[in-house]
């Protein structure tokens, strides 16, 4: 069968690999489609970023490269294994990726996506959505219900990470909010803002491409390199600022812009990975009261409430999503590292 590999940096190749097959425990799933994530992009250009290491085993999962790539896919289940009873030939399901070791003090507190030696299904464990099959565990899957199709089924995984970090903000329902970015990250947080009764919500982002797609989408707009995004918070919040606010950018003048939108007492979530630091004077912290907090991936609950909301019809792929051949895998990458795409799914 045809699988997207990594074999080392700058070195991704579509081989020719075994047909998997599944053991106790285990389903064989036909992926429909497979995202591509910037971690993807980090395990090309800098695996290091992602806790890839091409010349050891992950400490975990004890993967390591030649790598079947893809964590964000979702399929139909083809065969079960021995015991598994949850689950059956003809279920179509998203796939919920993290390992964690359930030992260490994330784990043990309930955050296994925070797990110390965390490993990813497509990035450092065994398997990964960018094959014409593979093999996970019955429990790993997220069965989809009538209404939520396989193309929306691969967008729960990075859906789940937005839907995280609004729960992270504390944002109530007829609040406010900005969000810095317009990634899939960022529009997967206007989803889950509006889907959460928030519907004063402003998405800043400086690609031309970017912000037209979510503008398609309804979404209030703003570039920040050309327009002052203080005058567009202002009359949406009657110049209280926003009550959370996401960094979804990795950037330092996004992060810091998120912060000077805040109203007192407000929230600020950073949910993208900084390549840099950012100085900032903590005093700017303190005049406002205002609260910092990182979110990180998601927990099982979350893909179950972002398909949840997928079938109230509260996520829309019009604009933003676009499908390309598993071939094209190369060529979809260095468009995504450019900005020239928003989200690509490969058709597997």
């Amino acid at each position: 069968m045809r699988a997207a590999r990594f074999h080392a940096r700058q070195d991704v190749r579509i081989d020719d690999v075994p047909e998997p097959a599944p053991g106790p425990g285990q389903v064989l799933l036909r992926p429909g489609y497979a995202g591509i994530c910037g971690s993807d992009l980090h395990l090309v250009h800098a695996p290091e970023a992602v806790g890839v290491d091409p010349t050891r085993p992950h400490p975990l999962t004890g993967a390591q490269p030649p790598q079947v790539m893809g964590h964000e896919f979702a399929g139909t289940v083809e065969q079960v294994g021995e015991g598994v009873t949850t689950v059956r030939p003809g279920d179509r399901a998203a796939v919920f990726p993290i390992f964690s070791c359930g030992r260490c003090a994330a784990c043990t507190t309930g955050r296994v996506n925070a797990c110390r030696t965390v490993g990813f299904l497509g990035l450092t464990a065994e398997g990964g959505g960018m094959s014409e099959h593979v093999v996970v565990a019955a429990e790993r899957l997220h069965l989809l219900p009538d209404g939520v199709d396989l193309r929306l089924g691969a967008l729960v995984e990075p859906m789940a990470v937005a839907w995280r970090a609004v729960t992270a903000s504390r944002v109530r329902p007829g609040g406010s909010a900005l969000v810095a970015g317009a990634g899939p990250i960022g529009i997967g947080l206007w989803f889950a803002l509006r889907a959460r009764g928030v519907e004063r919500v402003v998405v800043s982002e400086p690609s031309a491409v970017r912000r037209a797609a979510v503008a398609a989408l309804g979404a209030h707009v703003v570039d920040p390199a050309a327009e002052d995004l203080a005058k567009t918070v202002d009359p949406l919040t009657d110049g209280a600022g926003v009550d959370a606010a996401f960094d979804a950018a990795g950037a330092a003048p996004a992060f810091l812009a998120t912060l000077a939108s805040l109203t007192p007492g407000g929230r600020a979530v950073v949910v993208a990975a900084h390549e840099q630091a950012v100085e900032l004077n903590p005093t700017m912290l303190v005049l406002g009261e205002t609260e910092v907090v990182g979110s990180l991936a998601y927990l099982p609950a979350d893909f179950d409430a972002v398909i949840a909301a997928m079938a109230e019809g509260a996520y829309d792929t019009t604009g933003w999503v676009e499908e390309r051949p598993l071939a094209d895998l190369l060529a979809a990458l260095a468009d995504l590292g450019e900005a020239r795409a928003s989200k690509i799914l490969l058709t597997i």
